[in-house]
């Protein structure tokens, strides 16, 4: 990613969320050297970086889902951990989602409709179809079919959940159809540099993780969308050179995983996920997690999720592990949609009946390329695949690839939260000292804003939906 894209894109957004007083100003206030249009390479550059940013940030990622599916676990400020939130704590996935994300990318198919680009469109639409993926899963109900068009709805509607879902499965196919390996280039794009090709296997790739989700719902829909998917024939995400993800850079552009470590040190890894990597034998260990400081019988030690400050905090800062140094560096990349989890999805279509694929190669396949993702030599692959706690259960395969995406999906909290909720595995115990009643988190709660400013839709979505708390569960969590 060049830094040059990111440094103009973070002036793009201030002049474009400011918004002008009087015509005459903004006349006034033009610069005759200077185009009025904003570009559309610009803007995908900024609406990938700023989504990226959210998604693998403190907000969504550190202080909620990587807790709630207990990879991460606070050893200070422990109330996340608890489950314990202000109503302004889950803003940043909702305003950047709508306000910077969304807007910039329903301007760049706008552009691409004046600049006869169909790419730029199918682009925008696979990224905005992801953003609305992003706030669907955690929220609920959302607004959508008025969020297309926001300066027209400056309180938008929520749409139902399952209308979402179904929505995002039509406008990723409308983009499979626009775009076109022999069309226009694109600039700006610092996920896939431009191949169209790439693209066209993440936009089935992350249908098929939708269609998926409806699943449990609708699974006529579910296995027609994979039908059109494999009549396409543009395939999915085929290697690990082809995972969708964005790729940092050193600092001040680097992963908000590793800016935020330079300055705090309030996160450890879970005891959770550190018992489960030591029972396997899991050679991801390593990579998952750090060394303890100070010398230990184990070498890695997580902490359990939500505990009171005084008792983390008595473990030791230096006796317990932090995250593994992959995902503190700078450059550590934020996944979107991963080889390992196109394999699994997969896998699970097959085990659905959805498919004449074999679900057991598949669900094999799935956890190498989860090991291969971060290098692990091919020997200790072929031994972790041969224990019998690994093996496929085709009686259960919900328990069998759901405990496994969840060690592939590390690092990924809004993406493993998702998932754990859909597929009921791993079997997760609450928080230690938490404050729901012995109850995990099911969703987000909207933000304080919506209730102040978007009110009576707020009060409907609610009405609808359940109460706006933690444990209210969504429509595609059936079990």
């Amino acid at each position: 990613m060049k830094s040059r894209y990111i440094s103009s894109i973070i002036l793009l957004t201030a002049l474009l969320g400011t918004a002008s007083c009087k015509k005459d100003l903004v006349d006034i206030n033009q610069n005759p050297n200077a185009s009025q249009t904003a570009q559309p390479d610009y803007l995908l550059t900024g609406a990938i970086k700023n989504t990226a940013d959210t998604y693998w940030g403190t907000a969504n990622n550190m202080d909620a889902s990587l807790l709630f599916v207990q990879y991460w676990a606070k050893i200070q400020y422990t109330d996340p951990d608890r489950y314990i939130y202000a109503n302004t704590a889950f803003q940043e996935l909702w305003t950047v989602g709508y306000s910077r994300s969304i807007v910039n990318l329903n301007q760049i198919i706008k552009l691409a409709d004046a600049q006869a680009n169909p790419n730029y469109k199918g682009v925008a639409l696979v990224l905005r179809s992801w953003v609305f993926q992003l706030l669907t899963d955690a929220y609920g109900d959302i607004p959508y079919s008025q969020a297309v068009s926001i300066k027209q709805y400056l309180t938008p509607a929520y749409d139902k959940q399952k209308d979402v879902y179904n929505a995002l499965l039509d406008d990723l196919k409308t983009a499979q159809g626009l775009l076109n390996t022999s069309g226009p280039a694109i600039a700006g794009d610092v996920i896939y540099n431009g191949n169209i090709a790439s693209w066209k296997k993440f936009a089935n790739s992350l249908r098929l993780r939708i269609a998926l989700r409806i699943a449990d719902r609708d699974a006529d829909k579910a296995k027609q969308a994979i039908a059109d998917i494999l009549a396409n024939g543009s395939g999915y995400i085929s290697a690990n050179s082809e995972t969708a993800q964005l790729n940092y850079v050193a600092s001040p552009n680097q992963n908000p995983i590793s800016n935020l470590f330079d300055t705090r040190d309030d996160y450890r890894i879970s005891k959770t996920i550190v018992d489960r990597l030591f029972a396997l034998n899991d050679p991801r260990l390593p990579v998952y997690a750090s060394k303890t400081k100070d010398a230990t019988a184990q070498t890695y030690v997580g902490i359990p999720n939500g505990l009171l400050v005084g008792d983390a905090s008595n473990l030791g800062f230096t006796k317990t592990s932090k995250p593994g140094t992959y995902f503190l560096a700078p450059t550590a990349p934020a996944v979107i949609l991963s080889y390992s989890e196109l394999l699994f999805d997969r896998a699970e279509a097959a085990a659905r009946g959805f498919t004449t694929d074999n679900a057991a190669d598949l669900y094999k396949q799935a956890i190498t390329a989860s090991l291969k993702q971060y290098g692990i030599a091919d020997n200790d692959i072929n031994t972790y695949l041969a224990q019998a706690a690994v093996q496929y259960d085709a009686g259960n395969y919900k328990k069998a690839i759901g405990n496994q995406k969840w060690l592939a999906l590390f690092g990924q909290g809004l993406e493993a939260f998702a998932e754990w909720r859909r597929l009921d595995y791993p079997q997760l115990q609450p928080a230690v000292a938490g404050t729901l009643g012995g109850k995990l988190p099911q969703r987000f709660i909207y933000p304080g804003t919506e209730q102040s400013l978007n009110g009576t839709n707020y009060q409907a979505a609610v009405a609808s939906q359940g109460p706006d708390v933690l444990t209210t569960k969504l429509w595609f969590d059936v079990n």
